[in-house]
């Protein structure tokens, strides 16, 4: 079977398609938005004279996701179909935990559509929808807490990246995210471990806050982990590792970090590539496999869109059998591992498709400019979702280790 599958985080944030032969999608003009973030925050782009108004977090209007809110954007359907290599399918609930002993806090990438240079606090289908891919899942194991900040929108990028001028007020984004952890601590958290996880302009304020509020805090003592994902993370030259967060290593390892980006086997990262670039100061970007270090062999445990997102349709999954549930899952379909070079480092995905059998043999990940794939972007779409089941036994794993070693020092 010759189709493909999947989703982004379901946002019309950019176009994907299923492969470099595939021309379905139409350029929408933001090619360049979440990566090239990084080259924003190496602008001395000054910030506006008049400093905005901080971001009140005590009002729950201001969060997408959190314990105390009435119409919790995490709140949704999860249920996701097992599509196997066969072609035969099974359906799986989900069900949040009732009281998890952890907290997780999140971050969300560049989705907003406003055409302001920093988006407003009203959350839109973009913002509904990214939590819903990329966090919600997290409630198995965590309470859970997003908030709403005034990012740089993708309009702005776009003007900025057309050579029109970047004027987003890059400090009130961290403004925003700083108020909302504050709050976090000071409202929410009462000694109780916390994973904190974002994605490319999430990530970069992870960065962010970890520098200038958490290492040598006291809230660093209660950061299980931290999940910088989708923007090239980089470990000290002499060690690898971020302040005193190593890479992990071990399933069930607290402390640590997991970031990568990840790219296609049959597409590596090209010399001018947005993604895992290694710094010429010796610097090496992080890479981290999810499939290896939840003991999955490399097997990636992904949850892709299976609700049209991208005009694909039920039987994209497999010849005949429809999927109806808003997530699908394809056991062995994907693997990963780091790659390490002199340029770059990674998480390069091979898809195990097989033509002889009913099952999909690709995936949609690729960003798609008039029908050639933008090879420096790689699988960045999907970065999450291709190793999302793996990520949440990861944070299982941390969560059992963090309560256990809690017990042992009262």
């Amino acid at each position: 079977m010759k189709t493909c599958f999947g989703g982004l985080l379901g946002l019309v944030m950019l176009t994907a398609a299923c492969s470099p032969s595939d021309e379905t999608i139409a350029d929408t003009g933001v090619e360049k938005a979440d990566a090239s973030l990084s080259e924003v925050e190496d602008n001395d782009t000054p910030a506006p004279g008049e400093e905005a108004a901080a971001t009140d977090y005590a009002d729950m209007a201001n969060w997408l996701c959190h314990p105390g809110k009435a119409d919790d954007a995490c709140d949704v359907d999860l249920t996701y179909t097992v599509v196997e290599a066969d072609g035969s399918t099974s359906v799986e609930a989900f069900e949040a935990s009732e009281n998890p002993p952890i907290d997780c806090f999140y971050i969300y990438p560049t989705v907003s559509f406003d055409e302001t240079p920093n988006s407003d606090l009203v959350p839109g289908d973009e913002e509904l929808r990214v939590v819903e891919t990329q966090f919600a899942r997290f409630a198995e194991e965590c309470r859970l807490f997003a908030p709403m900040y005034r990012q740089i929108t993708l309009p702005e990028l776009r003007r900025g990246l057309s050579g029109q001028g970047f004027t987003a007020d890059l400090p009130m984004r961290y403004s925003d995210i700083k108020g909302a952890w504050d709050n976090y601590l000071e409202n929410d958290n009462d000694g109780r471990g916390v994973v904190i996880i974002g994605h490319s302009q999430g990530s970069s304020m992870i960065h962010e806050l970890l520098r200038q509020d958490i290492i040598g805090s006291k809230a660093e003592n209660h950061v299980i982990s931290v999940m910088p994902i989708g923007m090239t993370t980089y470990g000290d030259a002499s060690t690898g590792n971020f302040g005193p967060f190593e890479p992990c290593t071990v399933k069930s390892q607290t402390g640590c970090m997991i970031s990568y980006v990840s790219f296609r086997s049959t597409v590596p990262p090209p010399a001018g590539s947005r993604f895992g670039v290694n710094s010429m100061d010796g610097r090496r970007a992080i890479c981290v496999n999810p499939a290896e270090l939840s003991g999955d062999d490399g097997i990636l445990d992904a949850r892709l869109s299976a609700q049209g997102w991208y005009g694909n349709t039920p039987t994209d999954f497999a010849n005949g059998e429809g999927v109806d549930t808003p997530f699908a899952a394809v056991p062995g379909l994907l693997t990963a591992q780091c790659v390490e070079g002199e340029k770059h480092t990674y998480l390069e995905i091979t898809v195990n498709g097989d033509p002889a059998d009913p099952r999909a043999d690709d995936i949609v990940g690729d960003v798609i400019n008039d029908g050639e794939v933008l090879a420096d972007w790689g699988l960045h779409l999907i970065d999450m979702n291709a190793a999302m089941g793996n990520l949440v036994d990861i944070v299982s794993a941390q969560s059992d280790a963090w309560v256990a070693a809690q017990a042992t020092n009262q």
